[in-house]
This record gives C-alpha cells, sequence and structure tokens, in this order.
C-alpha cells in the first residue's frame, strides 16, 4: 500500500497524486467522519461531491463509499474494496470514522489492503489520523464520546495501527482547529507521545 497523507484536504503535492494513481483509477470516497451528531448533512454531501470531481478532474474513477451501507456485511465490503484501486477518506470526527470502520468490518479487511502494493490510501485531517495505533492524542479535537451510530456507545482508542506515532493536522494554520491541536501537541509532549505535525497545505508520502 502506497500513502498520501495530507493535513488538509488535497495539499500541495497534487502532481504526486497524479503520480501515484494506480492502474486500478477507481477510488472510493469514505466521508463517514462527518456522520456525528449535529452534523450538516447537506454541507457533508456537497463537501464530498466536491471532492469526488476534483479526484475525477486528476484522471481517478471516484464514487461515494458510505461504510453504513455494509454495517455488518463485510464480506460485501470486502468484495467491494477488492474492486477499487485506492480511497480517499476525507475529515472530520476520527472516532466516529472508527466506529463506522469497526461496526462494517473495514477494520479486519485493512490489514489484506496494506499487502497491495497496488493500492493507494489517501486522505487528510481524521483520514490520516486514524491509521495511527492509538487515539488517545487526539481527544481535544475530536469528542470521542459522539455515538451517531446505535450498534456502538463506548469511544474505541485504537486505531488502525500502521504508524506508532500519531498525526498532528492543521498545526500553526488557518484552520479553526488549529488552536486545539496546539493543545494535543503539548498533551503528546508531557506524556512523552510520538507525534508528526503537520501544517495546512503539507503531505507526507509513502511509497
Amino acid at each position: 500500500m502506497k500513502f498520501y497523507l495530507s493535513s488538509y484536504k488535497f495539499g500541495n503535492k497534487v502532481e504526486d497524486l497524479k503520480r501515484l494513481r494506480p492502474a486500478n483509477k477507481k477510488i472510493g470516497h469514505i466521508n463517514n467522519a462527518v456522520d456525528w451528531v449535529g452534523a450538516d448533512p447537506d454541507r457533508a454531501r456537497k463537501n464530498q461531491q466536491n471532492e469526488i470531481e476534483f479526484l475525477n478532474e486528476i484522471g481517478f474513477e471516484a464514487e461515494a463509499l458510505d461504510l453504513k451501507n455494509y454495517f455488518h456485511q463485510e464480506d460485501r465490503l470486502r468484495e467491494k474494496l477488492d474492486d477499487l484501486g485506492a480511497l480517499w477518506v476525507a475529515g472530520g470526527n476520527t472516532f466516529v470514522l472508527r466506529m463506522a470502520m469497526r461496526i462494517s468490518g473495514f477494520d479486519n479487511i485493512f490489514p489484506d489492503l496494506m499487502k497491495r502494493d497496488d493500492f493507494l490510501y489517501g486522505g487528510y485531517s481524521a483520514g490520516i489520523c486514524i491509521l495511527s495505533k492509538s487515539l488517545k492524542s487526539i481527544e481535544i479535537v475530536d469528542d470521542p464520546d459522539n455515538f451517531p451510530y446505535q450498534e456502538i456507545n463506548q469511544a474505541i482508542y485504537e486505531g488502525l495501527g500502521v504508524f506508532e506515532y500519531s498525526f498532528m493536522p492543521h498545526y500553526n494554520s488557518d484552520h479553526f482547529e488549529s488552536e486545539a491541536i496546539g493543545k494535543e501537541i503539548q498533551r503528546c509532549i508531557d506524556n512523552k507521545w510520538l507525534f508528526k505535525a503537520l501544517r495546512d497545505g503539507d503531505v507526507i508520502i509513502i511509497e
């Protein structure tokens, strides 16, 4: 698996994103991080559509991939993911995204996706924070006790475990969460937790 990990939206390395596009151009856009209680569904849909259009403009074949449509249907989700060459995981509440991944069985399928050298994982904000081993360091920014799905009423603090360190997006940026990220970084320093801070525009690429 290859990674295109942005602080916010598509970042400042779009040419690299084009270069990383796999032979299978089909990319699923996961927007479940904005399923939180109190979210504006119309705004969420508009944002997703804008990002899908951008992905199509740079050569992908993008479509919405709503994990809610696969709750308790892990085999169907596995079949769907096997048909894709990439994922784009948008921002929002990391804990809500984690719940959707648990209920749909995404976290069980993900290790197999990791083994595919022809698969691209891209995303930003919550979409990259989810890849860390622990989500403890993001609980000031994202409410861990927001439960939009009836199946889960307890926060999940275990991330997907790709990285030992945590991501701190929106650091020192013109973003409404930037101040809270500063507090999270101080918590990481105080507790000796590993982290990587990214300013909006920054992108980490792993091939």
